[in-house]
Formats: C-alpha cells, structure tokens, sequence
C-alpha cells in the first residue's frame, strides 16, 4: 500500500494519524521530494476511476499561477499527466495506493470502508 502525501499538509496529517491509530502500515511517499512520473500518475488516475481533475489540487499556489481555472480545457490529458508529473505541489493529496482502489484526499469514512 502506498500513501502518497505532503507533510505539510493538514489532511495528509489527518489521513496519517488515522492510518496509524488503525495499525495500518504503508509505504510514505513525499510528492514533493519524489513526484510520481506521467506513467504512475496515469496508472493511479485510471486504477481510480476519477475524473482527472480530482487530481489536482484546486486550491494551491501552482494551480492559480497556471491559471488552470481558466486553462484546463486547453491541455490535453497526457498534457495535464505532464503538469502533474513536473510539480508535485499541484497533485491533489494524499493519494492512497491499495491493490485495485485508489483514494485522492482524506475522508474518514472512505478510508473505513477501503481498509475496515
């Protein structure tokens, strides 16, 4: 299992806390430090079943500074992987990595019915 998160960030606290109240262990990976190429990324979103979107964190920085509010329509899917690929800070987290389900952000109760 591969936990894929931010230190930094405040509900990738929260989901680590939760992981290990439940003795869950999992191999930490730091987006940032060790951004997941386009290939993972690509595995990760299609093992989802999201909408690409949900991949990115709306709310950061690099978001605004790309104007991707504005621009999403613009890039293609590989292009969008790309971006993905290229600034960790922009990949939406943590990302929970099970053998055939993938959870993008911490919600309580979807990590209980994954894990419980």
């Amino acid at each position: 299992m591969k936990f894929y998160h931010y230190p930094k960030c405040s509900s990738c606290r929260k989901a680590k806390k939760w992981l290990e109240s439940n003795d869950i262990e999992v191999e930490a990976i730091h987006l940032v430090d060790e951004t997941p190429d386009s290939e993972t990324l690509q595995a990760l979103w299609e093992k989802s079943g999201l909408p690409l979107k949900k991949f990115f964190n709306t709310s950061g920085g690099s978001y605004r500074a790309l104007d991707l509010k504005n621009t999403y329509g613009d890039y293609t899917d590989e292009e969008r992987l790309g971006l993905l690929a290229d600034d960790g800070m922009l990949i939406k987290r943590p990302i929970l990595e099970l053998d055939d389900t993938v959870l993008v952000g911490f919600k309580e109760s979807a990590y209980e019915d994954a894990l419980g």
